[in-house]
């Protein structure tokens, strides 16, 4: 008799377990981007000049004297919190591969965080290889947006049940949000531009994006006013088709955490483009990603199958054909 597979001799994972994994993943996919811009505002991209090591010959810093030690080690220690990224990110793959039964959905979802852990190596590789041009910073960002999202929909399909998906509201809300989610990637985009032409390269010696500062954020804020517009017909379709309050408490959060984030984007414009509140929007991004996100996956929802109750009494059965009837009583 062949023996087991490795994984089936694993516990089955519980569903509150994997739901940690995934929160855990959305964290730290989203952390890493905020350390990637402390990298970028302390001018440390170039820290570690090569990769996969920092020096060559040597993979953690070195002394060196066109490098700043402190520098070199923001940008060691960023690629340090990578194998916690990793970490989480296959701990949530076996997690998913562990759950009785198997789920397709959960596992595909699972495994897009190891593969994005992958791509976004090579990305950040080419990054540095590249001297920090504006455009590979960019992908990276906005590569860790799609796992922050996709991670998100990890943590609702890990308490989901096996029975077919069921949508909670019309096509016509569920239309409204997927158009929202594009005008958001576009805005997340703009966002890039900005730094790409602002003054937080990564490494002085790095070429900006020649575009004016005010015009691309012109641009980033228009976008703003657009998702803002939509989200607010958002609401009112909500009320309208009294929407689960579920999905409304999903809403609700989203409207904080844009309209949070504009005043800090605000803020930071007005204030010259603080080293801080650069980070701080940055995170913003983060965890409007994660609004939406929620947003989205709230309107689909996949219950437990469950079976069809048993009669509470069984019927005779019928007579035979020819069979005498049972005489009936006076």
């Amino acid at each position: 008799m062949a023996r087991p597979a490795l994984l089936h001799r694993l516990p089955a994972t519980p569903p509150a377990l994997m739901r940690r994994l995934a929160i855990a993943a959305v964290v730290a996919q989203a952390g890493i981007a905020v350390t990637g811009s402390v990298v970028r505002v302390t001018g440390s991209g170039l820290g570690c000049p090569t990769w996969p090591e920092c020096f060559p010959g040597s993979l953690v810093p070195t002394p060196h004297p066109e490098v700043a030690e402190l520098r070199q080690w923001i940008e060691f220690s960023n690629r340090l919190l990578t194998i916690a990224v990793v970490l989480v990110a296959g701990a949530c793959l076996i997690a998913a591969l562990a759950t009785r039964p198997r789920r397709a959905r959960l596992t595909r979802l699972a495994l897009v965080q190891p593969l994005g852990v992958v791509a976004q190596a090579v990305i950040g590789g080419i990054t540095v290889l590249t001297g920090l041009v504006w455009w590979s910073v960019s992908v990276h960002f906005l590569v860790s947006m799609v796992l922050v999202w996709l991670g998100v929909q990890l943590v609702d399909a890990a308490t989901d049940g096996d029975g077919p998906p069921r949508r909670t509201v019309g096509s016509a809300v569920r239309g409204l949000v997927a158009t929202s989610t594009v005008v958001l990637a576009a805005l997340l985009a703009a966002g890039t531009l900005v730094t790409a032409a602002g003054p937080h390269a990564g490494d002085a010696a790095t070429p900006r994006l020649g575009i004016g500062v005010p015009a691309v954020a012109q641009l980033h804020a228009d976008l703003l006013f657009a998702y803002l517009g939509m989200l607010v017909a958002l609401g009112f379709t909500l009320a309208a088709v009294e929407a689960p309050r579920a999905l409304r408490r999903r809403y609700a959060a989203l409207i904080v955490a844009v309209v949070a984030q504009g005043a800090l984007g605000g803020i930071q414009y007005a204030l010259g483009v603080p080293e801080a509140l650069v980070s701080l929007h940055v995170l913003g991004a983060a965890l409007v990603t994660v609004g939406a996100a929620a947003l989205w996956s709230g309107t689909t929802e996949r219950p437990q199958l469950t079976s069809p109750a048993a009669p509470a009494t069984t019927a005779p059965e019928p007579a035979l054909a020819g069979a005498p009837l049972p005489a009936r009583e006076a």
